[in-house]
């Protein structure tokens, strides 16, 4: 049994990587054989210089990206098979508790990852945002983002991964329910909490001072009854040069935030059909669907766990003598990655079916789709977006619809 284990996550392993290079590889040489075409719907609006730079802003991510999916990939084969044995035998040998052993053994391999994604980050930001003019973070910003961000994540997920071992310490039976109960409230607390005590130490939020657009968009909310507990605007401008818009928070917490960038660079219309295709994600429920799927299968993937992390071919497999549980919760991680992968097309489906729903709605709220179509004309642009993405490429990754196929939709509904 643990040979057929081995040889599976091998399979799985292997295919993730091997599946993962052939979609780069399709959507590079797509973008290769169409990537000098100018679209039709933006002529006028970019220009051969400009599509150049999309082109070449695609190929140096997707290069990085490659590079960076290498050293993970790399780093998961060592670390499964040279650093977890000896971590795990010399943990087990200490006389701590066994919660304290899944602090440190968790703690050892965060620092570790983070390590390595440590240069792609600062290269991504540095050279390659730089490079294209996105980027405007100082050093000192970023490292001030790292020191917060490592602190916030090691506090939380301290948090959680104690609770988990204390349900499965205490509640042998019946962990997975309680850990699940458990889990899924601090889902839900951390969605109400991250706009009003979480994103306010990395940012300055401020009602929005542009009265006339204020007066727009609370007749918007108007018009759906839409309450929220404020418009703000974000200085994102001092770390990019990139645009966006979003909701966040639930219930009381729940705010419509505007990055600067965006209200520099957009007009009162195009901000409005931006905000309206938001409003049509929360009046199509699609937050709330998300919740509960995500509510459901965290039951189902607890209730998994439960049934197989004792199980010791699980970690014969891998070559442990010792099994402690929190090498088990590893182990079930790496194989619910490597199975995820293939199953995150579905995901992408959905979300991007919820896409044109929630473009419908714009169209719906604000009577024609033509700011819609020129904010996504401007975002393209001014983001150096990928026109020509393999359609292979787009059904595995891609949240949103294609833009060129998403402007369509929109005139399709300007001319029914």
């Amino acid at each position: 049994m643990e040979k057929t284990l081995l040889i599976l996550f091998l399979i799985l392993f292997l295919g993730r990587i091997i599946w993962r290079f052939i979609l780069q590889q399709f959507n590079i040489r797509h973008l290769r054989s169409h990537g000098k075409e100018i679209p039709p719907v933006f002529q006028g609006v970019i220009d051969e210089a400009t599509l150049a730079r999309m082109v070449d802003y695609t190929y140096d991510n997707s290069r990085l990206e490659t590079r960076e999916n290498l050293a993970e990939d790399i780093l998961e084969l060592a670390i499964l098979f040279l650093l977890l044995p000896a971590l795990v035998g010399d943990l087990t040998g200490l006389p701590l508790h066994i919660i304290w052993q899944a602090l440190i053994f968790f703690g050892v391999l965060s620092v570790i990852g983070g390590a390595v994604s440590l240069p792609f980050d600062i290269y991504h930001t540095f050279v390659l945002e730089k490079k294209y003019g996105f980027s405007t973070i100082t050093w000192r910003l970023w490292l001030t983002d790292l020191i917060k961000s490592v602190l916030i994540s090691a506090v939380l997920m301290g948090f959680l991964l104690s609770a988990f071992m204390a349900f499965i310490l205490y509640l042998p039976k019946s962990w997975w329910f309680w850990a699940w109960v458990f889990f899924t409230s601090f889902e839900i607390l951390l969605l109400w909490l991250f706009p009003v005590v979480i994103a306010p130490l990395f940012n300055k939020y401020e009602p929005i001072k542009d009265e006339a657009l204020k007066e727009k968009i609370e007749a918007l909310l108007a018009k759906v009854g839409l309450k929220a507990k404020g418009i703000f605007q974000v200085d994102e401008g001092k770390r990019s040069k990139h645009t966006n818009a979003y909701f966040t928070g639930i219930g009381k917490t729940k705010r419509i935030v505007l990055f600067d960038t965006l209200l520099a660079s957009h007009s009162h219309d195009e901000i409005v059909a931006v905000l309206a295709h938001e409003i049509g994600h929360w009046k199509k429920k699609h937050i709330l669907k998300q919740l509960i799927f995500m509510i459901a299968a965290s039951l189902i993937s607890f209730y998994i766990i439960y049934l197989i992390v004792n199980w010791p071919p699980l970690y014969h497999a891998f070559g442990l003598k010792e099994t402690p549980v929190y090498a088990g919760l590893l182990l079930v991680s790496v194989y619910a990655g490597c199975i995820g992968f293939f199953f995150s097309p579905l995901g992408a489906f959905i979300s991007r079916r919820y896409e044109r729903e929630a473009d419908k709605m714009a169209n719906e709220l604000v009577g024609t789709s033509e700011p819609m179509i020129n904010a996504l004309k401007r975002l393209a642009k001014d983001n150096l977006s990928n026109l020509h993405p393999h359609p292979l490429y787009v059904r595995f990754y891609y949240s949103h619809p294609p833009l060129l196929e998403r402007i369509e939709y929109l005139r399709a509904m300007d001319k029914k």
